[in-house]
């Protein structure tokens, strides 16, 4: 089979690779649409922590094709999502219910085989049937909705506060449905790309502005990109008693300034969100109300990763990009 292996900084290749058989309690999947994360790309760029060599992909939506022994919930033929993180059970955090914060959490995509390649094998407790009428272009986003999802929850949004998302790429949007479906008053979206500014009025947004024509302040605040201005644009434009959710993945290595008394004298919050513990399941449920087949996608076969991953880059245009790996 074809995979899209990562062997390390700046260094992907398309490989041959053995097809895997599931083993008892796993089923081996055709990856049909999987998109390329902000994670995937700090990976290719040396920015985050992974294994190599690794088939990247987490945001999976595909078909079951071999079912393990063992294996109860799921059959040939099924259309899937796969929740990818896979936790050790013993550290504190995993026994404390915590799992998401495991000390030797492994992912697929990250740290095992995942979906960008022809075929995949995941343990069955991983994998998520899809809805009826639901396809795999539209489940491949179940991963990225599900951790909204739980930074939604972190959140804590109260119904008719105001809310700034930062950012208008796929999961600003989502962030900005999932704030209007929690009873948000006043959502605006601060995004440099007209475009998206569109796109966020479409997924609920009841202004937009450009972040140098952003004023106002606001009860709740989230960083949907990852980087420092915008982290400090959160601080900056959080009312007093305000909350702050940093979503976006920002480079390991990247800093930010922030003043200690702000925070004290505005009795701010400042809430981070890692991926997606226990919400993948409602991910799945949410996905036929998010309206997801409005989003700009941008769909290319595993041979052009190249022009793939430059898209992916790129500030303004597709406001997501999967790849196809069967085409």
């Amino acid at each position: 089979m074809k995979a899209l292996r990562f062997h390390g900084a700046g260094d992907l290749r398309l490989e041959e690779l053995p097809l895997p058989d599931p083993a008892p309690g796993e089923v081996r999947i055709r990856p049909q649409a999987v998109g390329i994360c902000g994670t995937d790309a700090h990976i290719f760029r040396g920015e985050f922590p992974s294994a190599a060599p690794v088939v990247l992909g987490h945001e999976i939506g595909g078909v079951v094709d071999a079912v393990g022994a063992s294996v109860q919930n799921l059959r040939e033929g099924d259309l899937v999502t796969v929740q990818p993180n896979t936790f050790c059970g013993v550290c504190r955090f995993c026994q404390g219910g915590r799992e998401h914060l495991c000390e030797r959490m492994r992912a697929y995509g990250v740290h095992m085989d995942g979906g960008f390649a022809e075929a995949m094998v995941a343990d069955a407790r991983n994998v998520y049937r899809l809805p009826q009428g639901i396809g795999a272009r539209i489940g491949c986003f179940a991963e990225p909705l599900a951790c909204c999802v739980h930074g939604m929850d972190r959140l804590a949004v109260r119904s008719g506060a105001t809310v700034l998302v930062i950012g208008a790429g796929a999961v600003g949007l989502m962030l900005t449905r999932l704030a209007r479906l929690a009873g948000a008053g006043r959502i605006t979206v601060s995004e440099p790309d007209e475009q998206r500014r569109a796109a966020a009025e479409a997924f609920g947004a009841d202004r937009t502005a450009a972040p140098d024509a952003l004023d106002g302040e606001f009860d709740y605040v989230i960083d949907a990109v990852g980087s420092r201005p915008t982290f400090e644009q959160a601080v900056a434009r959080a009312a007093r008693g305000g909350s702050i959710l940093v979503f976006g993945v920002a480079p390991a290595h990247a800093t930010a300034t922030v003043s200690p008394y702000e925070i004290f004298a505005r009795e701010l919050t400042i809430v981070g969100s890692l991926i997606n513990p226990y919400t993948h399941a409602r991910a799945v449920e949410l996905l036929a109300q998010m309206g997801l087949e409005k989003l700009n996608v941008q769909t290319f076969p595993l041979a052009q990763y190249g022009e793939a991953f430059e898209a992916q880059a790129r500030p303004a245009g597709a406001m997501k990009v999967v790849f196809l790996p069967q085409e």
